[in-house]
């Protein structure tokens, strides 16, 4: 089939570009924009029954309260003592001055007694805002609000600062958007220069920029059209995840192509006739790749975590795509080119001595066992970190500090509980009638006696805000712990919900929200995604390389390397992170993404290697010997493509932001251990040991025609 494709693209290359610019024009001209289909509502992520969006619902149905969002003034003294009388007038001044400056998108500012500290320290000012985090109008009503706040206590004895969550993503955005451009930036040289260093030739280098920015312009589009044709949803962030598959993957495939043409070359082949023995051979390991990157992807749909769910069908469609544009568009330039594509280094037309690969490669077939144990021994040590594993769901301390709402939460925390600034929201509803306020303010003194529990904020009247019609009461308490921090979660999905259902007023039942309760339903959806969706996109990988293979034995064996690799790389991340970088835990997105990253695209050389190690045990080579000749031969292609994809992401920790700092370390480490310890050691060595029996119950050894000499066959060592 492959062998067929590569004859049509090879003598057609015209035909094929022009193919893929007419549907590249069309898809541009007419289909919509991602931005069309794609949705930040965090409603969507969780399923209705989770206690945490039906206290959603509650609130949204009792007090009209919508998603709109709201800034904090923190105001303090500059000497850090007690405010006095006259300062509380000003900070009264401040909230008037807001209410009456008429700033765009600000509903209304509020403060009183009620928004000072226990410890007369702090006085907060709530600011309204019309709208949701993400509007771009939000951003400038903060920069309204902290002018109006300069002006009004300029000369006076009082410091200030605007926090909240606006307030963040404004000070944020600057640093995300020069992180994203030092990490794009850093890309594109990386990529480019370990292609120069590869292949000497800045064609080579600059062919994948070219085409697979030219999918990278298609995929967009194609996604909109489909999940507008099959209503599926796109989280926003797929963009950014789509270019990084898109250059991931297909930097990969063109590595895996140019190394095989260049192979054939130097076996003596024309550049055509190299070409197409070059699509028939790598067309089989991509398409079988992709298709396990695609199962992997589609397999996020079993998540009840909405932000994983929308990731699957975008993503499998850039990979898919990439797929057909790695077997026909790329060898369609390339035929173009012939070996100027490698122009102006010469090293096609010979082939290299004494090479580092050539040397793993006898040192993988003579020694197997050795290897075997070394390179699983390894990925078995930095497993081990699992061991410490914590995860952190606290999104604050994952940005840059130094700004102004960095500083506003360290204010807030020398007067209030930690969790002041996103209180937990406990939401009681009457079964029948009217609720007892006496009741409910007993019953919050019962929440607050929880241990954990820092205070109760007052209401309009008492402690409790009730409906009009009396039949829903709202209880803010105050976490002494980070909202989003484990400590947080542990007391809402344990103690305090226990005791909010069980303490709740007769006739009465009790819903808790709020940022802590929604994170904690998010972290049993997604401890129950990644139970559900690893066994699940494990067994249909086995399955396409059972049927690749036409073997039981080699793809368990695969399966077991791919799990391992996924334990060492978010062991050594545990490691760095918790160990060496002492913090609380790694976030609780990492494994989701080294799933994807690691996981999904890791697989890639898994194939390759297996399909080369085939190969060789076709031709007739026993298992020792094949396992010399894959290594030799698949392992350059395999390490460049691991190392161009790490370096990629090695990239992110440029960025001087927490989250891109911990995902660049851990995707870039878990790609050089896929690439390296499993790829080119592990898989070849465990293959070798095994024999035969890696093949069973298929025939995928059985030599097709006799062996070929080897290189100490062909150039005999001189003797004396």
């Amino acid at each position: 089939m492959f062998e067929r494709l590569g004859r049509l693209v090879v003598h057609n290359p015209w035909k094929v570009i022009a193919g893929w610019v007419l549907v590249t024009v069309a898809i541009v001209a007419l289909a919509p924009t991602l931005s069309e289909v794609t949705t930040s509502d965090q409603a969507d992520f969780l399923p209705a029954d989770y206690e945490s969006m039906q206290a959603g619902e509650l609130a949204e149905q009792a007090f009209a309260q919508t998603n709109d969002a709201s800034a904090t003034i923190v105001v303090k003294r500059k000497d850090s003592q007690e405010l006095t009388g006259a300062d509380q007038g000003a900070i009264g001044d401040l909230s008037n001055a807001i209410n009456g400056a008429n700033i765009e998108r600000v509903t209304g500012a509020m403060t009183g007694e009620q928004f000072l500290s226990p410890n007369k320290k702090i006085q907060l000012v709530n600011v309204g805002l019309e709208g949701t985090g993400n509007e771009p109008e939000l951003p400038d009503a903060i920069k309204d609000i902290r002018e109006q706040a300069s002006g009004q206590l300029n000369g006076s004895d009082l410091e200030y600062a605007v926090t909240g969550d606006v307030a963040m993503f404004a000070d944020n955005a600057d640093a995300f958007d020069t992180a994203f451009v030092i990490v794009g930036a850093a890309t594109i040289l990386l990529i480019i220069g370990l292609l120069l260093v590869i292949y000497r030739s800045p064609i080579a280098a600059l062919l994948p920029i070219v085409t697979v920015g030219l999918v990278s312009t298609i995929a967009p589009g194609l996604v909109a059209w489909l999940a507008q044709a099959f209503n599926f949803q796109v989280d926003e962030s797929v963009q950014i995840i789509m270019t990084i598959v898109l250059y991931g993957v297909g930097t990969d495939y063109i590595v895996f192509l140019l190394f095989r043409f260049r192979e054939r070359l130097r076996a003596g082949d024309d550049p055509k006739t190299a070409l197409i023995t070059a699509v028939a051979r790598v067309g089989e390991v991509i398409a079988s790749a992709a298709a396990a990157i695609v199962i992997a992807f589609m397999a996020l749909l079993l998540a009840v975590f909405g932000a994983f769910t929308s990731f699957g069908p975008s993503l499998s469609i850039a990979v898919a795509l990439m797929a057909i544009a790695a077997v026909t568009l790329i060898p369609a330039v390339v035929s173009l080119l012939g070996t100027k594509v490698f122009w102006p280094s010469k090293s096609w037309q010979r082939t290299p001595k004494g090479t580092t690969f050539q040397r793993l490669g006898k040192l993988t077939g003579r020694r197997p066992v050795v290897v075997a144990v070394a390179s699983g021994g390894v990925m078995v040590a930095l497993a081990l970190g699992m061991l410490g594993f914590n995860t952190t769901y606290d999104q604050t301390g994952q940005l840059p500090s130094g700004t102004e709402s960095a500083r506003g939460l360290e204010y807030m925390e020398t007067g209030f509980p930690s969790g002041a600034l996103n209180p937990t929201s406990v939401f009681v509803k009457a079964d029948s009638g009217q609720l007892n306020p006496a009741a409910l303010n007993a019953y919050a003194r019962e929440l607050q006696e929880v241990p954990g529990v820092g205070g109760v904020r007052p209401g309009p009247t008492g402690v409790a805000t009730i409906s009009e019609d009396g039949t829903v009461a709202k209880i803010d308490l105050l976490l002494d712990s980070s909202p989003g921090s484990n400590t947080a979660l542990d007391l809402v999905d344990g103690p305090l919900r226990d005791a909010a259902h069980d303490q709740a007023p007769d006739g009465a039942t009790a819903y808790v929200g709020g940022m802590t309760s929604a994170y904690a339903d998010i972290r049993e959806a997604n401890t129950r995604d990644l139970w559900v969706i690893f066994p699940v996109a494990g067994l249909f990988i086995a399955v396409v390389l059972g049927l690749l293979l036409r073997s039981v034995v080699a793809p368990i064996y695969l399966m077991v390397a791919v799990v391992l690799g996924f334990f060492s790389t978010m062991g050594a991340t545990v490691i760095a992170f918790q160990g060496i970088g002492d913090q609380a835990g790694v976030s609780f997105m990492l494994p989701m993404l080294v799933y994807l990253f690691v996981v999904a695209i890791g697989t890639d050389y898994n194939i390759l290697m297996i399909a080369r190690l085939r190969e060789e045990a076709k031709l007739g080579h026993d298992p020792r010997t094949a396992a010399d000749l894959a290594v030799e031969h698949g392992g350059p292609s395999v390490g460049a493509a691991g190392v161009i994809l790490a370096g990629t992401f090695a990239s992110m920790m440029l960025g001087g932001i927490s989250f891109l700092v911990e995902m660049g370390f851990a995707v870039s480490l878990g790609i050089m251990i896929a690439a390296f310890a499993m790829s080119m050691f592990l898989v070849p060595s465990v293959t070798a040991l095994l024999g035969h029996a890696a093949w069973w119950p298929g025939h995928g050894d059985r030599a097709a025609t006799p062996p070929p000499p080897t290189a100490e066959q062909r150039d005999p060592a001189p003797v004396g």
